[in-house]
């Protein structure tokens, strides 16, 4: 890579690309990497204010920035991902298809932290729809150093691939509707609907819904009847406060389930409560869950529907990033809301 006058560069190639700037109307590519340069280009070039451009000279020891973006895209993309080809030096990984998207945050600070290297991502354990951009990788410079590219590419192939999507699995899911009001029908039952409203996307089928008084005995019944019918995920709604009379908690520990927590750094959502019955989830549901937008539900489910199994510590690092901010319009998850991990 050599630095020559424009007005000396005819017959020369371009080594990257050059973006015109028109202010409120258009940002483009003007000229594309690799273009050779004509004579009728230069009082272009001039007109963007360029009296110097690079012209490419290969170097063993350096890489150009589109081969460069290229293979760290292709180390870093894992499962569920596909990446474009560049633009600009830039280089995108998308989404190959809907699901929970992974970032190894800790490989992602080595990677970034190598001198002249960038990726930038979206959020851990964010919903991806199919085609959705991810993450975006380019160096610094026109060319960077061989060792340079290739640790990153070391960094983003270990321990595994530094990014990738789980699918959504299409779980059995049993409801549980505790509160002796709606079990004698003095109300009528308004979380079975909101549940199933929100896992539906991720292909979920219900079982069935259940309705029993406030009674642990009869709650612990109910929900081992429906995991023996199938449920592999069991919801329970109502009863999640301090009430004396709301003996949901109560209910879901007398299955012998380990509780992971009762409880949860999230608001709203603090009252939601997380067991596993062998290789079920069973959840708590806190009545936030019905009348608000977005709450502890639409930060674990996800997860639970991509496969994985919720421990405690993940429920504790929700804190940081855990209070909604219940904007007047709602932008979930495209927001800060349980993005801190």
């Amino acid at each position: 890579m050599r630095k020559v006058p424009v007005a000396e560069a005819v017959g020369m190639v371009l080594c990257h690309d050059i973006t015109r700037i028109i202010p409120g109307r258009e940002k483009g590519r003007a000229f594309r990497k690799g273009q050779v340069i004509t004579p009728g280009d230069i009082p272009k070039l001039q007109d963007l204010g360029k009296e110097h451009i690079y012209v490419w000279e290969p170097e063993i020891d350096l890489i150009h920035e589109d081969e460069a973006a290229l293979r760290l895209a292709r180390h870093a993309a894992g499962p569920g991902l596909y990446w474009d080809q560049p633009n600009q030096g830039r280089v995108n990984i998308r989404a190959e298809r809907e699901g929970l998207l992974k970032v190894q945050a800790n490989e992602l600070l080595l990677v970034n932290n190598l001198e002249d290297i960038v990726m930038a991502t979206l959020h851990n354990n964010r919903l991806v729809t199919k085609g959705q951009v991810v993450a975006g990788t380019r160096v610094v410079p026109l060319a960077v150093q061989r060792q340079i590219l290739e640790e990153a590419e070391s960094i983003c192939g270990e321990p595994g691939p530094l990014l990738s999507v789980k699918p959504f699995q299409p779980l059995w899911v049993g409801v549980v509707t505790t509160g002796s009001e709606v079990y004698s029908g003095r109300i009528k039952d308004g979380f079975c609907s909101v549940i199933k409203q929100k896992i539906a996307p991720f292909g979920a089928r219900v079982l069935g819904q259940i309705i029993v008084p406030d009674d642990p005995e009869v709650i612990s019944r109910e929900i081992r009847l429906l995991i023996a019918d199938g449920a592999e995920l069991v919801m329970v709604t109502g009863g999640m406060s301090v009430d004396p009379d709301d003996v949901t908690p109560a209910g879901i520990r007398a299955t012998g389930a380990e509780v992971v927590s009762y409880g949860a750094p999230v608001l709203p959502g603090a009252m939601f409560m997380l067991a596993y019955l062998g290789h079920v989830p069973i959840c708590g549901l806190p009545g936030c869950v019905m009348f608000n937008k977005s709450t502890i539900f639409d930060l674990i489910i996800p997860r639970i529907f991509a496969g994985e199994r919720i421990c405690r510590s993940d429920i504790v690092a929700l804190g940081h990033g855990g209070l909604c901010e219940e904007c007047e319009v709602c932008r979930y998850p495209a927001c800060s809301f349980g993005k801190a991990t």
